[in-house]
């Protein structure tokens, strides 16, 4: 027969676990703060305040569109409209305010939407380096920066700090995102044919002004 333990010996015994059981409880703690942290936000993310109630989103001033100095919207050219997934949505040009008929203004040429929000860290890389192409690609193709969040305040000041003055439009709701049917994730960027059609949906962070010229030319057989 095993000898009954003293008092003693099962307390220590029993302390001596304690240090693996706090180890193992802070490992599930951290786990979980990764997991979340690594979660993809979506566009409703920062306008839903505690007990489901919605915060208000800072209306977009005349003095913010001008600090930003963005290139106008493209406008409809008169090009016949596609029966492309963007039919039927127009959103906010970040520019000047007005309305932009996406399918419409897009029609007859090549595009490039950039899907962003002003949170996102990889997005703040990407942007320039679209800037760039885009003066490379000397209006060849349309490169449009579509910003996937409901504060347009915030994404003008990212751009001014970017130094970013690329037509964008404002898509509170992710209209496009949903319309050609990709996740919550950015940047990505949609490539449309000249008749409003996808070509390829870019799930990654371009590297580089070269990267995007080949990613152009590969799925829209457009030099730049």
């Amino acid at each position: 027969m095993r000898p009954e333990r003293s008092g003693d010996e099962q307390r220590s015994r029993g302390l001596s676990h304690r240090p693996v059981l706090r180890w193992g409880l802070l490992a599930v703690v951290v786990a979980v703060a990764l997991t979340v942290a690594l979660w993809p936000r979506d566009a409703s993310d920062d306008t839903t305040a505690e007990g489901g109630a919605t915060r208000p989103v800072p209306v977009v001033s005349e003095q913010d569109r001008a600090a930003a100095a963005l290139a106008a919207c493209p406008r409809p050219g008169g090009a016949p409209v596609g029966d492309g997934p963007l039919r039927g949505i127009t959103l906010t040009c970040l520019a000047d305010g007005q309305p932009v008929d996406l399918a419409a203004a897009l029609a007859g040429k090549p595009a490039l939407l950039n899907l962003w929000a002003y949170w996102c860290g990889p997005c703040a890389e990407e942007l320039p380096l679209l800037q760039q192409f885009s003066d490379r690609a000397a209006g060849a193709v349309t490169v449009l920066t579509v910003h996937s969040d409901p504060d347009a305040v915030k994404a003008l000041v990212r751009l001014t700090d970017l130094g970013v003055h690329l037509p964008g439009v404002a898509d509170a709701d992710a209209r496009v995102r949903v319309a050609v049917g990709t996740g919550p994730y950015y940047p990505q960027s949609v490539l449309l044919r000249a008749d409003g059609t996808v070509a390829d949906i870019v799930r990654r962070t371009f590297t580089s002004v070269d990267d995007i010229a080949a990613t152009v030319d590969a799925q829209l057989g457009v030099q730049a």
